[in-house]
């Protein structure tokens, strides 16, 4: 039997639901256990903390499946924890909103290092783990059966999976190809999605609660969308009445396709301006300019990708925040976010508020913003809530 023995009083994590288990805290591994088998957690005392796919290759030594020490990890425990992330989604009654959610976010469901998003009639999994790899056959055939969707696609290009010694691969795993743009519903917009080369899985699917509060918001605005991507809260801030949009994107890809999604939705091609820069750069520009807008969306990608730059990472935030302070008219909002799972709230809502006082600008929080209800937070895994938000308003 494969085992991992924890150093004295190195168990505390574990009894308190968090599932990593990382290699300073172990004392030694009994058996001969290959990357990504089951192996059992022991506390210094012999007390069974629970089971886990293991990791040699990572600083996350041992990712738990389940702190239950009788529950077989097995075909059926993957289908119970896929079937329970689904049943999940049908009671927040998501799919009547749109046809394109998260159906299992890894720890926050259980299952640690598989994304799966639902896109119409396709999923697209990412698969970020040696554990979840090692399950990937078994995987896919669960999600065939309780969706009874057939087309799979991979996007596990990503560089994280280098820390577990797998390489970032993406393909199709069954079923059709999506096709190069596929078009998805959302609260009563069409946006066209690229689930083979676009950001993430194709689209920021943990963004919809927000980009209806932006809509909500953005009647006769003059708005200003930074870091665009395809133009999902700039086309939500049209649909609610927006008087013109600037999309702020440094991808001519993206921007192309920001102008197809205002099209898609009926827009004519004035109502928004579609611009190929630098954002730091732009804001800059329109500082000089004297240029000035009501309502001004910062969502910036992963700044801090680790520790060793969370004070670059904090830089880049304020400076951002900085200048769109500046840019604000009397009266107008700030929406801005933090993709970066290490990034606390309370550090980047400190990071606005000194971005604020030297802005010398009288600023109010307005709300809280995070991740949508399909992008669940296990309030035993602090990593789980890693998008972060605030709406502030200029006065």
């Amino acid at each position: 039997m494969n085992k991992l023995i924890l150093k004295e009083g190195r168990e505390r994590s574990l009894l308190h639901g968090h599932p990593w288990l990382f290699s300073g805290a172990v004392q030694r591994v009994e058996g001969n256990p290959q990357p990504g088998t089951t192996v059992d957690a022991f506390s210094a005392n012999g007390q069974c903390l629970g089971r886990g796919a293991y990791s040699p290759s990572s600083q996350i030594r041992l990712r738990i499946w389940t702190f239950d020490e009788q529950e077989l990890v097995d075909e059926a425990f993957f289908a119970r924890r896929i079937q329970t992330a689904i049943n999940l989604r049908e009671s927040l009654g998501i799919s009547t909103q749109t046809n394109a959610y998260r159906l299992i976010a890894a720890e926050a469901d259980g299952l640690p290092g598989l994304i799966t998003d639902r896109y119409g009639d396709f999923i697209v999994c990412q698969f970020l783990s040696i554990g979840a790899e090692r399950w990937k056959k078994v995987l896919i055939e669960q999600l065939k059966q309780a969706t009874g969707l057939h087309n799979i696609y991979e996007r596990s290009d990503v560089e994280v999976r280098k820390k577990e010694g797998l390489q970032p691969c993406k393909g199709l795993l069954c079923g059709e190809e999506p096709p190069t743009l596929l078009e998805i519903e959302e609260n009563g917009l069409k946006f066209l999605v690229d689930l083979k080369e676009g950001h993430k899985t194709g689209f920021y699917l943990d963004q919809r609660d927000n980009r209806n509060i932006v809509r909500s918001h953005s009647l006769d605005a003059e708005v200003l969308n930074c870091f665009a991507y395809t133009g999902g809260f700039g086309i939500s801030a049209l649909k609610g009445g927006a008087k013109h949009v600037v999309h702020a994107e440094d991808r001519a890809d993206f921007i192309s396709m920001i102008d197809d999604n205002a099209r898609l939705n009926g827009f004519p091609d004035n109502a928004c301006t579609s611009i190929k820069a630098d954002v730091f750069q732009l804001l800059r520009q329109y500082l000089k300019e004297g240029r000035t807008f009501d309502l001004i969306i910062l969502d910036p990608p992963k700044f801090a990708e680790s520790q060793t730059n969370m004070e670059r990472a904090s830089r880049g935030y304020k400076d951002i925040n900085l200048l769109a302070f500046k840019l604000l008219r009397p009266g107008g909002l700030l929406f801005t976010f933090s993709c970066s799972g290490l990034m606390k709230m309370e550090l980047f809502q400190k990071i606005v508020a000194d971005a604020a006082t030297d802005s010398g600008r009288d600023v109010q929080l307005l709300r809280w913003l995070g991740q949508s209800a399909d992008h669940p937070v296990k309030l035993a895994i602090p990593e789980t809530q890693y998008l972060k938000g605030l709406c502030v308003r200029v006065r």
